[in-house]
């Protein structure tokens, strides 16, 4: 440590130092308040001129935020997330063990919506109590895009048949879901596969809406269900969409914005999705906003931890899953919950989309050894 007292002058230019230091930061602070607000400007405007949306989406429907009481089941709550329509995976490389094309990718649309319809209403109990309506979570790569060449060789769709025919997939499973529960609320956020390499290859923290493919896709079907009003979309202009079902607080994103890098092929994605999901707790809760359950997909595997869903895929196993990640095999699912007013999340199902592709064949139905 040196003994060295500081004269008038030194500590005048330290000073000086600090405030040269704090200027550049402030300069820096304005142009990304400035960056930002020209980001949702522009968000904005496309709703309003291209879109014919209002600016902003609007707010939660009053039944998903309004508890009810007496013998109820809850609010079906799901997950869709990571279709990726437009790929295809080739089943003599994934070892027989998965096959992903747009045929594919139709027939397990309707399965989602069949599966999901049964267990709520075949398997919940009490089927003479109805339901106040569904929330369906979106959670962003539904389409694959070609953010890598080789998508871009063995994609089955381009860029823009992707965008069309998922617009079409999507409103066709919500016109079914909303004919069986009468009433949807459906946030939206999107992923990083259908992400604009024109505007950059890597993804965009600025203007990552605006660039997506995806963005297209959730405003063509907010625009198309515009007039009726059993069916509302939430479409933030970030990468989070908060909101309450009954009480229950969630945040939804994709997860590839969760602040972490990394997993292995022997913890797996558990090590980055537990330290993501910590993050994203810490970070919205020094802002005042406290969150429940924080749900997400892009890891393509289904986990549950205290505080979290993380949702399977509907592709599936792919090539770049088994022989880039070495990844563990998983059947193609999506996630199905309730969100009860007094319990919180109570029934949790996986909707299988494909069977196994051994199914037990044995006739006894337990087995033990002594």
């Amino acid at each position: 440590m040196s003994n060295v007292k500081k004269t008038d002058t030194d500590r005048l230019a330290d000073a000086n130092a600090i405030i040269h230091d704090m200027r550049i930061e402030r300069a820096q602070l304005l142009r990304d308040n400035k960056m930002l607000q020209k980001e949702e400007d522009t968000r904005e405007r496309l709703r309003e001129e291209i879109m014919g949306l209002m600016a902003r989406s609007p707010e939660p429907p009053e039944w998903v935020e309004r508890p009810r009481h007496g013998g109820v089941r809850g609010v079906p709550t799901m997950l869709w997330s990571d279709w990726h329509v437009g790929e295809v995976v080739s089943r003599e490389v994934v070892n027989g063990l998965n096959e992903f094309n747009l045929r594919i990718a139709k027939k397990r649309a309707q399965t989602l919506v069949d599966t999901t319809v049964e267990l709520a209403y075949e398997h919940m109990g009490r089927a003479e109590v109805s339901y106040p309506g569904a929330v369906v979570m979106i959670g962003g790569d539904m389409i694959t895009g070609n953010i890598h060449p080789e998508l871009a060789y063995t994609n089955d769709l381009t860029n823009q048949q992707q965008i069309n025919e998922t617009t079409d997939l999507l409103a066709g499973c919500i016109e079914q879901m909303g004919v069986k529960f009468g009433k949807l609320f459906i946030p939206c956020v999107t992923g990083n596969h259908p992400r604009d390499q024109s505007y950059s290859k890597r993804i965009m923290h600025k203007m990552r809406n605006t660039t997506s493919n995806e963005w297209v896709i959730y405003c063509n079907l907010e625009r198309y269900f515009a007039k009726s009003k059993h069916i509302k979309f939430f479409i933030p202009g970030g990468t989070d969409a908060i909101f309450s079902v009954v009480g229950h607080r969630y945040l939804l994103t994709h997860g590839d914005s969760n602040g972490v890098k990394g997993g292995d092929g022997i913890i797996g994605a558990l090590g980055p999705i537990a330290r993501g999901a910590l993050k994203v707790h810490d970070s919205e809760a020094q802002i005042g906003v406290d969150i429940d359950t924080l749900v997400f997909g892009h890891y393509h595997q289904r986990i549950d931890i205290p505080g979290v869903i993380v949702g399977n895929s509907f592709i599936g196993y792919n090539e770049f899953g088994r022989t880039g990640l070495r990844a563990k095999f998983t059947v193609p699912s999506q996630s199905l919950w309730f969100t009860h007013p007094h319990y919180g999340i109570t029934a949790r199902w996986e909707i299988f989309l494909e069977s196994k592709p051994e199914p037990h064949k044995g006739k006894d139905w337990v087995s033990w050894k002594t």
